[in-house]
């Protein structure tokens, strides 16, 4: 099928569905996703995932934590992963990982497939975190500050292991081993030094008394009224660039530039007017198109055995509720919010198929542990919208 045909039908049943579970009191991303399985090769076999349509979802991947990132404060985030919600991020990746790990040594894999069995349930997605705390008007709660810390945690971690894998020789020494570590180490310092050295350099203008929104405002002056949403973009793009350059996903740097751009920064009608011009275009058109497209990722067929697909799915999805709930009754938060982090922390989404997706291509993994990996990402990004509205929302809503 042509890519345009293609995509013009993934949108239509996206957007369609995406409605019809919201009439319904239901998150859209849930009918988005299962307008991607029904489409996909699991049930129509009508639309199958290639290189064109993931370049379009990469695209609203990035659309999508754009969007996050301006709705979201810097310091919040960064408090809240410097301060007692590390307790969160630490338990939200060191349980699953250890969970994926037994499982993977119960069925007596071999090292690399445990690892990588681990790493995927570790994972929380952090585009999809993002846009389930967008559904819910919750994105400048504590519940989402925790959420989203978490979720760069475990994907920054998860991503630095991966990057150790990857440049490991054929015949892993010790000293190989150390190597790649400290290879990887340096190159997420100096992402974190660009972040935080941005951030301090825009704190010292302000002091001074420099008022940034007028620099926006000069530019829109020399470049047009249209050209903001074109700077915007190409500021988060560098961010993005320089952290995929490094070897992490681009996700994480976008994300952090996003973070880094204030809404302080433009007059109130410039921002409204980029924030309209941003959600017409995330929400309207290329979200349900990333949602649909990790819906069309799952294959039914590759399925088996079932006891195995099955155990990893009771583990995956108990075990980050487990450590979330955890990590928030330690930092003394109510059940209620403590339990809604760990829901949240349930949806992996887009990173854990990266990290599939590349063990799969390398050779790491195989067919029926690469489709089963995909199914754990589909379902428990699907399952945690509607778990949130049912079990929290309520609860939220009370108080």
């Amino acid at each position: 099928m042509p890519l345009l045909t293609s995509l013009l039908i993934l949108i239509v049943v996206a957007r369609l569905l995406g409605q019809i579970f919201q009439r319904f009191g239901q998150p859209s991303i849930v009918g988005e996703m299962l307008a991607g399985v029904l489409l996909g090769p699991s049930f129509l076999n009508l639309i199958h995932p290639n290189t064109a349509l993931s370049s379009i979802s990469e695209f609203a991947v990035f659309l999508v934590v754009l969007s996050a990132g301006l709705e979201m404060n810097f310091k919040d985030i960064f408090n809240a992963l410097c301060s007692k919600g590390i307790v969160i991020a630490i338990l939200g990746f060191v349980l699953p990982l250890t969970a994926g790990i037994l499982v993977g040594a119960a069925f007596q894999f071999d090292v690399m497939r445990t690892v990588f069995l681990g790493l995927c349930v570790s994972i929380t997605a952090l585009p999809v975190t993002v846009r389930i705390l967008q559904n819910f008007n919750l994105l400048d709660s504590d519940i989402a500050r925790y959420s989203v810390a978490t979720a760069i945690f475990n994907d920054v971690v998860a991503l630095l292991v991966l990057g150790v894998i990857l440049n490991l020789p054929a015949q892993p020494s010790l000293g190989a081993i150390a190597l790649s570590t400290f290879g990887t180490l340096w190159k997420l310092v100096a992402l974190g030094a660009l972040i935080l050295g941005f951030n301090w350099q825009v704190e010292q203008m302000i002091r001074r008394g420099i008022h940034i929104e007028k620099i926006s405002e000069k530019l829109v002056e020399l470049v047009g009224n249209e050209a903001l949403f074109g700077i915007l973009v190409l500021f988060v793009l560098v961010f993005g660039s320089i952290s995929e350059a490094l070897g992490f996903h681009f996700v994480i740097g976008a994300f952090f530039g996003a973070l880094l751009i204030d809404r302080k920064f433009f007059l109130a009608s410039r921002y409204h007017e980029l924030d309209l011009t941003l959600r017409s275009i995330t929400e309207g058109f290329l979200g349900p198109v990333f949602f649909a497209y990790l819906g069309l990722e799952f294959n039914i067929e590759a399925l088996k055995p079932v006891g195995f697909v099955l155990i990893v799915l009771l583990v995956s999805i108990s075990s980050k509720v487990l450590a979330g709930w955890l990590g928030g009754l330690l930092i003394q938060l109510s059940q209620a919010r403590a339990l809604g982090i760990g829901i949240i922390l349930n949806g992996r989404g887009v990173m854990e198929l990266v990290i599939a997706s590349i063990a799969y291509e390398r050779g790491f993994i195989n067919q029926g542990l690469f489709s089963t990996l995909v199914l754990m990402g589909v379902v428990t990004t699907m399952m945690t919208p509607l778990m949130f509205r049912k079990w929290i929302m309520p609860r939220l809503e009370e108080k």
